[in-house]
């Protein structure tokens, strides 16, 4: 099994990304192939500052290895480094026809949210994203629901493409997450956390800042610690993160929070996601002190994936008579 996942470089990571994408891969890479990307392409078909992105760029590729992505199981790469990338995209391009395009969910909802910036790139970001996963020939890509009708794509590309040149790509599968996290805002259940503002408790947040973040969550009608998605979302999602920090199951969560007030399980749930986070912290540390082993790390990663990324575009241009 291969796998190919990635993060666009677009601001601070959060635990929604932590428990919901990070903890999956470094669980992942014990059985598979993996590669994971930044993928910074991606992240540029959005407003973006040049300065921030590069400093956004560095910053994940930390939290990539204090989650526990072993640069010795996974190849770890930044996708702008890696021309083929583009080139197997302009590719797929003349494969995707214009409708397939116009279907995607997730176009419609950035083109309505930067209204100011409706550009080319953001309208062909699947094609680039099935690109990415087919220049490594994976099988297998771990996303968050909002990015299954992508992988959709990516399969359909490489079946048009096996179809008309020859069998070339395997149909990749979305994978999502074990962990099943949706971490929604402290502020607002009903949203997700995003890698901007207080309703977040983003990777590095001091442990004074976390336990002030949780005390001011947002908490549903009644005193009952209770999972109830429908009538109590906002506890729900303060047991889904408790559970996932603390690896208990949510009822035995509830049972022993029977009978107790909010106050108490939200300054519980504080120190629990502290001591998580303790871990993640430490290791970012240590790899921030020692930016050489960073770009060891990442030169390693390149070189291995441009092996398998070049034998694929001369394979794919090969079969289309270009060389």
């Amino acid at each position: 099994m291969r796998i190919f996942s990635g993060m666009r470089p677009t601001g601070k990571l959060h635990i929604g990304n932590y428990l919901g994408a990070l903890k999956n891969w470094v669980e992942l890479q014990k059985k598979a192939e993996c590669i994971f990307g930044i993928v910074d392409y991606h992240g540029i078909t959005t407003p973006f500052i040049p300065k921030q992105i590069s400093k956004d760029i560095k910053e994940l590729v930390l939290d990539y290895l204090a989650a526990g992505i072993d640069p010795k199981k996974s190849i770890i790469i930044i996708q702008s480094h890696i021309p083929e990338h583009t080139e197997l995209a302009w590719i797929l391009g003349t494969l995707t026809s214009i409708g397939e395009l116009q279907r995607m969910t997730q176009f419609k909802e950035k083109a309505i949210q930067h209204k100011e910036n409706v550009n080319a790139g953001l309208f062909c970001y699947p094609i680039l994203m099935a690109a990415d996963i087919l220049l490594y020939k994976a099988d297998t890509v771990p996303v968050g629901e909002d990015q299954v009708q992508h992988v959709e794509l990516a399969r359909t590309l490489a079946r048009k493409f096996n179809n008309k040149f020859g069998k070339t790509f395997p149909e990749p599968k979305a994978l999502l997450s074990k962990f099943g996290a949706r971490i929604m805002a402290l502020n607002n259940p009903e949203q997700k956390m995003s890698k901007t503002g207080d309703e977040s408790i983003m990777l590095n947040d001091s442990a004074d800042a976390i336990r002030q973040k949780i005390k001011t969550a947002v908490t549903d009608s009644g005193r009952e610690i209770k999972y109830d998605e429908k009538n109590k979302p906002a506890i729900s999602n303060l047991l889904t993160i408790y559970h996932l920090f603390s690896n208990k199951p949510i009822n035995e969560i509830e049972k022993k929070y029977r009978g107790k007030g909010y106050a108490e399980f939200k300054k519980d749930l504080a120190e629990v996601v502290v001591k998580g986070l303790k871990s993640f912290q430490e290791t970012r540390k240590k790899y921030a002190k020692n930016p050489r082993l960073v770009e060891k790390i990442l030169a390693e990663g390149e070189k291995k994936a441009r092996k398998i990324a070049s034998k694929t575009i001369n394979e794919v241009k090969t079969k289309m008579g270009l060389i």
